[in-house]
């Protein structure tokens, strides 16, 4: 069922949330969310519940029998995942920039670190 796959790697890729947590949410192994998503076991019931409520999207939409993925309270707004999506890059490029030796911030960066692990110091003396 390679919709399904499909899906469950979709939301999470969506969210940016890492295989190895959404296991440890449902309480599987990463190794159970690969296969889940690159169609190499069938979710169990208790993984798609899961992932149905988790994702507030109906079983039908994970299963491929629609494409509105209505759940109780779920409120479609894909620009809204395009924006979290374009956080997330603009968060990477800064991480990028912050820790590139040649950028600015790579001093300030440092020097702030030093700054808070100094005042820990302090605290703990």
């Amino acid at each position: 069922m390679r919709i399904i796959a499909k899906r469950l790697k979709d939301f999470r890729d969506q969210l940016g949330i890492s295989q190895k947590k959404i296991a440890e949410k449902i309480g599987i192994t990463q190794t159970s969310v690969y296969r889940y998503e690159n169609d190499l076991a069938d979710p169990s019931t208790k993984a798609l519940l899961w992932y149905a409520d988790y994702f507030d999207v109906s079983l039908d939409y994970i299963f491929g029998r629609t494409d509105n993925p209505q759940g109780k309270t779920f409120d479609y707004k894909p620009e809204n995942i395009k924006e979290a999506a374009k956080q997330n890059e603009n968060l990477k490029e800064f991480i990028n920039m912050c820790f590139d030796p040649k950028s600015s911030m790579n001093d300030r960066l440092k020097n702030a670190l030093f700054q808070i692990l100094s005042e820990e110091k302090e605290k703990n003396n």
